[in-house]
């Protein structure tokens, strides 16, 4: 029970109030309890004299500060470090309680801790926000009470701190190993054989045993009278497109985060992806209209460009214009471009209703679809039906899961590439994909 701002009663004192009351309602009884009452009534008087007098004697006891990260990262643990110093002479008992930010909806949040004579404790504690966006901390609260423990003094620390919540820049360390090596293919990123060359020119040179016979270029040899063959390299910066639909279809959740949050995520990693095997990467979201845009390039700055470009990007609840994406990308977008487009068809129904304009956008560009499984369907799939409503239940289910491999198959017909993911899995797929269309040499 707080009485005012820094005075704080612990609530052993009431119990001991409660049992000496008790104490005088049985000295109606037995007469001697009633002196047992009085004395204790004493004991506890001084007892809360000496607790208050040794904890509110003195200025700026307890000394504490809150280290807060630069920026969340969405969807991880993000570590806070409290770092609180005794001054007392004795040891102190502490309940800190820290006023953290609403989105994450915790009412209870409190840390017990004691800390010796003159030393100073680190504590740390883990956060997980689950959207982007700006989270506000109210004040650090730290409650210091002597061994007694019937007293606690409140000290109050860092007003109103805010920190942004970015999308996960920490998978980004996860999968900075994109020349594939051993451990990238521990974390499911898969060697994909080079099956072809994309056929871009570096020079003419001399032939040397074991050069390709199908590169000799006949006019340089005619004209050096020995044999000369075309060299060419891997075809560097070419655009790489992530584009983002932010409708209501992307609102659905799966373990705390929206499939727009996976899919930032997602964008964020297959972006430094695409930079790092030196081609251009950009992002843009679209809705009722095209916003969030970062022209495809390679240059320093891109990676913070299109970190800052996707930190607030909502979903407005609207279906999404895909004749407006079309109308854009064929203004902008005009050189060949390799375009990650994150969307969900539910059914087959809703893909060829769009369907036109993703045939449009395939024609001049090399598109792959990347769309989720429903993975509620796949545990109501594999239980056993005991019942008429589970059988029901579990047909039902296995169409849909059907309809979204039909909508595979449609768009293999017009030449359109598709990933059909999970949440979980989709960073891993999207980069197996683009590494699998770089190394065939597709685009």
């Amino acid at each position: 029970m707080k009485f005012f701002k820094p005075f704080y009663i612990q609530p052993r004192f009431f119990y001991a109030g409660i049992g000496i009351v008790v104490l005088f309602a049985l000295s109606y009884f037995v007469p001697l309890l009633f002196n047992i009452a009085q004395l204790s009534i004493l004991v506890l008087a001084l007892l809360f004299f000496i607790d208050f007098l040794i904890i509110f004697i003195g200025k700026n006891k307890i000394e504490a500060t809150r280290i807060l990260p630069d920026k969340f990262s969405n969807g991880d643990k993000n570590v806070i470090d409290l770092n609180i110093n005794n001054n007392f002479p004795f040891t102190i008992y502490l309940e800190i309680i820290d006023e953290i930010p609403e989105q994450f909806q915790v009412r209870d949040f409190k840390i017990k801790d004691h800390i010796t004579t003159r030393k100073t404790k680190s504590i740390q504690y883990h956060l997980k926000p689950t959207e982007r966006g700006e989270y506000h901390f109210g004040s650090l609260n730290v409650y210091a009470s002597s061994i007694i423990k019937l007293v606690a003094k409140r000290f109050t620390f860092n007003h109103n701190a805010m920190v942004k919540t970015y999308p996960s820049f920490k998978q980004l360390k996860k999968f900075e190993l994109l020349n594939i090596n051993k451990n990238a293919l521990e974390h499911g990123i898969k060697k994909v054989r080079r099956l072809g060359h994309t056929m871009e020119f570096e020079q003419i040179k001399d032939y040397v045993l074991g050069d390709d016979l199908r590169t000799i270029n006949w006019k340089a040899t005619a004209k050096r009278g020995q044999l000369m063959v075309n060299q060419f390299q891997d075809e560097k910066s070419q655009p790489i497109y992530s584009i983002i639909d932010k409708g209501r279809v992307m609102k659905m959740p799966f373990n705390g985060l929206s499939l727009l949050d996976y899919t930032i995520n997602a964008t964020l990693v297959i972006s430094n992806v695409v930079l790092k095997k030196h081609d251009k990467a950009g992002v843009l979201s679209f809705s009722k209209k095209i916003e969030n845009i970062v022209v495809a390039e390679r240059r320093s700055s891109q990676m913070q460009l299109i970190l800052e470009s996707l930190y607030n990007v909502k979903t407005d609840f609207f279906e999404s214009d895909f004749s407006r994406l079309y109308g854009n990308i064929k203004r902008h977008i005009t050189q060949r471009s390799l375009i990650l487009m994150y969307t969900n068809f539910e059914t087959l129904d809703g893909l060829n209703r769009q369907l036109p304009y993703l045939k449009a956008i395939a024609k001049n560009h090399l598109l792959v679809v990347i769309f989720f499984k429903n993975t509620e369907l796949n545990s109501i799939i594999s239980e056993k039906a005991e019942t008429v409503q589970q059988v029901y239940d579990k047909v039902i289910a296995e169409k849909f899961a059907f309809e979204k491999r039909l909508i595979v198959n449609e768009l293999k017909k017009y030449g359109i590439y598709s990933i059909l993911t999970t949440p979980e899995n989709l960073t891993i797929d999207t980069i197996n994909k683009y590494l699998e269309i770089k190394a065939r040499g597709l685009l």
